[in-house]
């Protein structure tokens, strides 16, 4: 039996990209859709509400609501309906006070999850007959999974030298901030997705049966159709290395010595000779040069990266061009969180270890280097000059290089929004 659909829209503005939560890339995909393709076996109709309060009395059916900018998977939906189902009461989702993946990855930064009692609170309920007052909080188990994906000094991490996520098997996260965006892409994404991998190989029949399909393929188990999914009209080089959890889509192209390690590749998408591209999401018709390389990256739809371009967990807008040679580091120089701006704040990300965020439709040319957590916003145009190649400062599109540009000589902005590197 379907269930009725009620979106509460959060229309506050993500920047760089001046956009609500809903418009913006998630997997590959709008946020919105990816919510409707999740909601799909249970949910046809919909409607819109501003409020709680706002929906109408008479809608006395079952129903599910939630705020637009809201990020699930298909495995947490699940388990949310289905205990929500059998209570037979109104359910709101909660979560409990030591959940390794709220607590360090969804907390920092945003509102909409909030400490209510004994539990975390957000914006997502199940009501079987209509909207009732006061519905009781249902406990969901995120199912954190430690993986620490590299090793580092201790000085520059924790005690153990490593950068730990805490990936969860179901995850939940409010989109605020332009970091939510890299975590759902990456860690509550393309980790989430390969921890759940690595859970269902520990069972000895799934580890026979790809065993014996890389076998039969002649391919490294890791590279095998069981991991790795590649659409239709694909041109790869055989040299190329591609190990899965991966998918890859239609019309993609993909040039030798490149390799590619659990991520998503979206349709018409180029690939060029030496590529590296690791955990991150590649949008649909975007264009990699020789020897770019990606870790942890969200590229949304139409991007270029010029060659020897270097990303470590970044997010890029749509139609934005990166410049052979930038690099984007990851770390302070001085061991602290990295700071970035949320409400109009200069705030501590509870990070050690972030990249940047380059809005929509930006121009960024070759050679810079850009600090951790800065910001670049939609519509900007960089262009080295001798004095000018380090990003130390957040970039307002009022300090776009295109406004100075005068008789062919650039004059060198002031940035503003001073942060410690």
């Amino acid at each position: 039996m379907s269930i009725q659909k009620v979106i509460i829209p959060d229309k506050r503005f993500i920047p760089p990209f001046n956009e609500p939560a809903r418009e913006l890339r998630v997997l590959n995909k709008p946020l919105w859709f990816h919510q409707r393709d999740i909601l799909a076996p249970y949910c046809v109709q919909e409607i819109e509400c501003e409020s709680l309060s706002e929906i109408p009395a008479d809608l006395d059916k079952e129903m599910l609501v939630y705020r637009d900018n809201l990020f699930f998977d298909q495995n947490f939906i699940d388990e949310f309906v289905k205990r929500a189902r059998a209570s037979g009461i109104a359910r709101q989702v909660a979560f409990a006070v030591d959940d390794g993946a709220i607590v360090g990855h969804a907390l920092p930064l945003q509102e909409g999850i909030r400490r209510q009692g004994d539990f975390y609170v957000a914006d997502l309920w199940y009501f079987p007959r209509g909207v009732e007052k006061n519905p009781k909080p249902l406990v969901i188990d995120t199912e954190p999974y430690e993986m620490g994906y590299y090793r580092i000094p201790t000085y520059l991490a924790s005690e153990k030298g490593q950068v730990v996520f805490h990936v969860p098997l179901k995850p939940f996260l409010s989109i605020e901030n332009w970091v939510h965006l890299f975590i759902a892409n990456s860690p509550f994404g393309i980790l989430s997705r390969g921890a759940r991998a690595d859970k269902e190989l520990y069972q000895l029949k799934n580890k026979l049966k790809l065993v014996v399909k890389a076998f039969l393929e002649r391919k490294h188990v890791l590279s095998s159709s069981k991991l790795v999914h590649i659409g239709k009209n694909c041109a790869i080089d055989p040299t190329a290395v591609i190990q899965g959890p991966t998918v890859i889509g239609n019309n993609v192209t993909i040039e030798a010595g490149a390799v590619i390690t659990q991520s998503i590749i979206g349709n018409n998408v180029s690939v060029m000779q030496g590529c590296q591209v690791q955990w991150s999401v590649i949008g649909d018709g975007s264009w990699l040069s020789f020897r770019a390389a990606m870790t942890s990256t969200v590229l949304m739809e139409r991007c270029i990266v010029a060659q020897n371009a270097c990303l470590q967990l970044c997010v890029v807008g749509r139609n934005s061009f990166i410049g052979a040679g930038n690099t984007f580091t990851d770390f302070n120089l001085i061991p602290r969180p990295v700071m970035t701006y949320h409400r109009g704040k200069l705030v501590s990300t509870e990070r050690n270890v972030l990249g940047s965020c380059v809005g929509h439709n930006c121009r960024i040319g070759s050679g810079f280097v850009v600090y951790p957590g800065r910001i670049i916003e939609s519509d900007t145009v960089l262009a080295v000059t001798d004095d000018h190649f380090v990003i130390i400062e957040n970039v307002p599109y009022s300090e776009s290089h295109h406004h100075r540009l005068r008789d062919g000589e650039l004059h060198q902005p002031q940035y503003r929004g001073s942060q410690e590197g």
